[in-house]
């Protein structure tokens, strides 16, 4: 299946709403905010540039904490519940694209995808239960009185290695944004061409 073939190739579809770029910045702000505190409070060649380390703790904790909110604000948006929708779904096509992929199988026909691929899916649902980890173990380390030695250690070591995870796959993330403009250009300004359309995500109905 494929999208309209009578429009002009030069033609522009709708991909995110305003509410959703806006929830997607903000957060990516936010974790962007988190990483770097992150480094440079446990990488030592980083830590020695820092005068003050309370402050970066504490912008690190915040930043931590807020992380959840510009994706709770969002669902008041009818666009980003139906692209929570979209992402949830994981149909035979999905495991299909999946199968390429494992296979290094870059031919197109062999990757169909609607309005987001099985990569973009297992990423997001991988980022929101990684951050949700990352928020809980956070507080159980934040509230040290609350909670045993052994509660708090556990915390850390899990924090600190998801936090690593967390850097890698962002990276990934990142460096698969930079390879495809057109899709950078969809979440700037919310429209994208209808050929990468319909030759990235020909089963998606725009």
């Amino acid at each position: 299946m494929t999208l309209r073939a009578e429009a002009p190739p030069t033609a522009r579809v709708r991909r995110f709403t305003r509410a959703v770029r806006w929830v997607h910045r903000t957060t990516a702000l936010l974790m962007g905010v988190c990483v770097v505190t992150a480094s440079f409070l446990y990488v030592p060649e980083l830590a020695q540039l820092v005068g003050r380390r309370e402050l970066v703790v504490r912008v690190h904790e915040w930043a931590g904490l807020a992380l959840p909110v510009p994706v709770l604000a969002g669902l008041v948006s009818r666009a980003f519940r139906a692209d929570l929708g979209h992402l949830n779904r994981f149909g035979p096509h999905d495991r299909r694209w999946l199968r390429a992929a494992l296979r290094r199988d870059k031919r197109r026909e062999s990757r169909p995808a609607a309005k987001f691929n099985a990569g973009q899916k297992i990423y997001a649902s991988w980022i929101a239960g990684a951050s949700l980890v990352m928020l809980g173990t956070g507080l159980l380390m934040w509230f040290t009185h609350l909670t045993p030695i052994m509660w708090r250690t556990s915390a850390t070591f899990v924090h600190d290695w998801l936090a690593l995870t967390i850097g890698v796959v962002l990276a990934g993330h990142i460096g698969m944004a930079l390879g495809d403009p057109e899709a950078r250009r969809g979440m700037r300004t919310g429209s994208v061409s209808r050929a990468w359309a319909e030759r990235e995500h020909r089963l998606w109905r725009p």
